[in-house]
């Protein structure tokens, strides 16, 4: 059964289950993030968040996103679609500065401090709702923020990304990046439960066939609403006939996820985690493709997908193999 469905007919299978309308409801959910601390700085990160839009102009829907607030106990924040707040400045303000209405209204601070010159750094991980994470950086510049600063952000937005990054188009690649990441994950897990289904005995024997339909037609729905949210975020409205754009890029997928299952019954456990790894890269190859043509306007080269694809390969098998123990 899985052998004779080809990728046309997986993506109409598909699109019996794409909500346009849950992704343009996604794309209008409200947001807030909240700037304090130097006026100049404030000033300078605002601008770069409003920066990129086609017209030059910039939209009031965005503009009420970005809200400049007072520090101290004398000011007091509603928590009402407050994302997440960036305090910013030089070196020595964040010791000085009273960020108890902010947070204790449960929102999370991003605290940069700009130091010309300075080496970026910062944590690991965004910081929790009502906690402060500091970070250093040379500029506010999108070249100096994209390392960790604008990743931070978005994670902090979870849940809102899609309408971040179709108001504020400087954090478009960064909250492709994370759809892309996220799409993959759950990828990975549709792919590694079909293939432990083939690996148990009888079960596997009667379900197998089906199984791996099935994961054809999951998997490709991933990669496919992954499509309509980037194109959201970059401010298309969803279109089911630009689906068809995606064709090939699925093509590639639905090959290697077929080798992925070939690879899987000739090494039985490994193979499991194999087939995991090849769903998640594979569908990071899909989200990154749709981002480097919205980006650049022409498609990646079959060389530089391949890379891609090379490059997340090693990542993923020791992602699925975390998973499988976590199974065992």
């Amino acid at each position: 059964m899985a052998s004779a469905l080809g990728a046309r007919d997986i993506v109409r299978l598909v699109k019996k289950g794409v909500d346009v309308r849950a992704v343009q409801a996604h794309a209008r959910k409200p947001f807030r993030f909240l700037l304090c601390g130097d006026p100049a700085l404030v000033a300078e990160m605002r601008a770069l968040l409003l920066s990129g839009h086609d017209d030059g102009s910039v939209p009031l829907d965005a503009a009420a996103c970005l809200e400049t607030i007072g520090i101290g106990s004398a000011f007091a924040v509603t928590p009402r679609d407050a994302t997440a707040a960036v305090f910013l400045g030089r070196p020595g303000d964040l010791s000085g500065a009273d960020l108890t209405a902010v947070t204790s209204c449960g929102v999370p601070v991003l605290a940069l401090t700009v130091d010309d010159g300075a080496a970026p750094s910062g944590p690991a991980s965004p910081p929790a709702r009502g906690a402060v994470a500091e970070y250093h950086v040379s500029a506010i510049a999108r070249d100096a923020l994209r390392g960790r600063v604008f990743p931070h952000l978005v994670e902090c937005a979870r849940g809102v990304e899609i309408a971040v990054g179709r108001r504020l188009p400087v954090l478009r690649e960064t909250v492709a990046g994370k759809l892309s990441r996220d799409a993959a994950r759950n990828a990975l897990k549709v792919s590694l439960a079909s293939a432990v289904v083939d690996h148990i005995p009888v079960v596997g024997l009667v379900l197998g066939a089906f199984a791996s339909a099935g994961d054809m037609v999951a998997i490709t729905g991933i990669q496919m609403m992954l499509f309509l949210h980037i194109e959201a975020v970059y401010g298309k409205d969803p279109d089911l006939q630009r689906l068809w754009q995606l064709l090939p890029v699925v093509g590639g997928g639905f090959g290697w996820r077929a080798l992925a299952r070939q690879l899987s019954g000739f090494i039985p456990v490994a193979g499991i985690a194999i087939k995991g790894a090849i769903a998640y890269a594979g569908t990071i190859v899909v989200g990154e493709s749709i981002t480097f043509f919205l980006e650049h306007g022409r498609h990646m080269t079959s060389g530089q997908a391949s890379h891609l694809f090379e490059r997340t390969k090693t990542d993923a098998l020791q992602f699925a193999r975390d998973l499988m123990s976590k199974i065992r």
